[in-house]
């Protein structure tokens, strides 16, 4: 309520706890003289009780008559009115809008064209993700932040899955290069050996050597080839060509040098060089191919899983764990660490399923890479194997008497050549030769510039490191400093609404754990198909990988046609998917004779189910007959 000049002066009875601080406040101000100009306004207009008391005093009451109260205001109508009308206003007033030039900075920064972002911050009515108080985006300004939310997801998945996916590239790379190397120095050692050795017998006879190597390299590079079979029909091969070297007397059909090869494994000509040369080479060559299709799997499953794509559902909480905060201004403030962490294991959850196949995979690996350190080198198997090929030679060449007998008793007298004919092939054929090795100086050691051992292991030392990737991915995308503050200053920090602490817990690993995830809505019952092949190929490559340590023989994995597939869906349940996957493992053993009894049994066996499917053939017809 207004009082004349010099009172204090009070807010009307109906007036609220602001006004009445304002109507104080105003009265303070005033001055003595103030208080002197209004004693002379009033002139004689009031008896005894119309007298004011001093500011700040009490009022004394005359007795036996009670004061009356002023009403109204007591200043010119007009001054009055205008204070009663500006009042609401300036306590409506709201202070004045903030600036958005920080913002409108890091967006253009961006890439992004600074008209779309407005100056001061504007109504957020129109934003569909972020808080629609006032803001600093524009509507353009969200559907941008939203592309650029994805955008810098999969960069972050990219720049650490790349490493990862490198190192499996260079060293499948350098493998490959190391083993075809190592490869080709021994069919060249071997050779070279041979023409200093045995000279022009050797080179009328040299294409049984090279089918020897061109076979070998053909099985590692994913040919069909049975390793025990194609060694065997080496040395069966080798022993004709030997047997007539070494009775150059005598004229032989194909028949009967037919007959000679089948007393290979009885006679045994070549001692047992061939029996411990096929053990060696086949575990030696499964577990070299095997482990360098196993780098080459590894290389593509982390191609393949870490082209993300998140969901509408992730795409809305990428954008507002990212560019939200800078639509409120807040555009140093980082999200909180376990904020970060439920973002992105909503958005991997699928890669976190892959995880435990993938420890599964790396521990079949590193124990074949531990065969390979030790029984299954193959360079300690291809390096000398032009030395055990020539002791087989010489040992043929020094029981060649009592082989030849035998095979006659056993295949028959062959006829004599003519006396001129048989003279002149043996002065021609003269198998008399020496084997000399090289000194070790003379001998390659490595092949692609390094060895084996070396190789081996650098490779564990990065397989021990590769596990648990998957799992580990969201964590380290969130100790990024661009991602989130970290595990520091967890009360200044993004929280998803305001500069808080973050309050929720982090869910789980993997698709099952997101159905309590509090930032992403996640499907569970829809995994992603591609990364459950992926999850099937690394099955399949695993149990290869076992067969491998074990000394058996696998199928060979086309990587190009695995890759080639991987757009278009089997049309399978995934439990049904699982038998596609078969290999055929085919046990090297250590004893020759045992395979051939394997053989033998199958054979038998195979009979037995086809005697058994024929009666059952009759037996049908026959009930059918008597039914008609």
């Amino acid at each position: 309520m207004c009082f004349l000049p010099g009172q204090v002066c009070r807010a009307p009875p109906h007036a609220g706890p602001a006004e009445r601080s304002r109507s104080g406040a105003g009265a303070a101000v005033r001055g003595s003289g103030v208080r002197a100009a209004g004693a002379a306004q009033r002139g004689g207009a009031g008896s005894a009780s119309g007298r004011l008391r001093p500011r700040g005093a009490l009022a004394r009451p005359l007795r036996g008559r009670t004061m009356p109260r002023r009403r109204g205001c007591c200043l010119p109508p007009l001054l009055c009115t205008l204070a009663a009308l500006s009042l609401p206003l300036l306590l409506a007033a709201e202070p004045r809008a903030r600036s958005c030039s920080e913002v409108r900075r890091l967006y253009a920064a961006k890439g992004f064209s600074q008209s779309e972002a407005p100056s001061h911050e504007i109504s957020g009515d129109h934003l569909k993700v972020c808080s629609q108080g006032y803001t600093c985006c524009s509507q353009e300004m969200e559907e941008k932040y939203t592309q650029q939310s994805k955008h810098d997801f999969r960069n972050a998945v990219v720049e650490l899955s790349n490493h990862l996916q490198t190192m499996f590239s260079s060293r499948y790379k350098k493998f490959d290069e190391f083993f075809k190397e190592l490869l080709e120095n021994a069919e060249k050692s071997l050779n070279d050996m041979f023409v200093r050795t045995y000279g022009r017998l050797y080179m009328q006879n040299s294409e049984l050597f090279k089918d020897l190597f061109v076979e070998l390299k053909r099985y590692y590079v994913g040919g069909n080839v049975n390793l025990e079979e194609m060694l065997n029909e080496f040395w069966a091969r080798l022993l004709e060509r030997m047997f007539r070297l070494v009775n150059p007397q005598y004229h032989f059909t194909d028949e009967y040098l037919e007959c000679v090869s089948k007393y290979t494994e009885q006679l045994k000509p070549f001692g047992d060089v061939p029996r411990k040369l096929k053990l060696q080479v086949t575990r030696a060559f499964v577990a070299a191919r095997t482990f360098a299709q196993g780098l080459a799997v590894a290389r593509d499953v982390v191609s393949k899983v870490s082209a993300v794509n998140p969901t509408p559902q992730g795409t809305r909480a990428l954008l507002k764990m990212m560019y939200c905060p800078y639509c409120r201004g807040l555009v140093s403030v980082k999200p909180c660490y376990n904020y970060c962490f439920n973002v992105m294991r909503g958005c991997l959850a699928n890669q976190g399923d892959l995880d435990a196949e993938w420890n599964i995979f790396m521990d079949s690996m590193l124990l074949v890479a531990e065969r390979l350190e030790g029984p299954f080198n193959i360079e300690s198997v291809m390096d000398p194997i032009d030395v055990k090929i020539s002791d087989a030679i010489m040992n043929m060449q020094e029981n060649s008497m009592q082989v030849s007998q035998k095979v006659f008793q056993g295949c028959g007298q062959p006829k004599p050549l003519a006396q001129g004919r048989a003279a002149r092939s043996v002065s021609e054929s003269g198998f008399s030769a020496r084997f000399r090795p090289y000194n070790p100086e003379e001998r390659p050691t490595t092949a692609a510039g390094t060895s084996l051992d070396r190789l081996v292991t650098d490779v564990k030392e990065k397989l021990k490191q590769a596990k648990k990737f998957w799992s580990s991915l969201p964590g380290n995308i969130c100790n990024d400093e661009k991602m989130s503050v970290g595990t520091v200053n967890e009360n200044e920090c993004w929280n998803g609404s305001a500069k808080s602490r973050y309050d929720f817990a982090v869910t789980g690993n993997g698709l099952a754990s997101q159905v309590n995830n509090p930032e992403v809505e996640v499907d569970i019952t829809k995994p992603d198909m591609v990364i459950r092949r992926q999850i099937m190929a690394l099955r399949v490559m695993t149990n290869k990988l076992k067969n491998a340590y074990s000394g058996n023989d696998v199928d060979f994995i086309d990587i190009s046609e695995e890759s080639s597939g991987e757009e278009s869906g089997s049309g399978c349940e995934l439990q049904q998917c699982s038998s596609e996957f078969e290999f055929n493992a085919t046990e090297v053993t250590g004893h020759s004779n045992k395979s051939d009894k394997n053989a033998n049994t199958s054979a038998a066996a195979r009979g037995s189910l086809s005697q058994a499917a024929l009666l059952l053939s009759i037996l049908f017809l026959a009930v059918q007959r008597q039914w008609r």
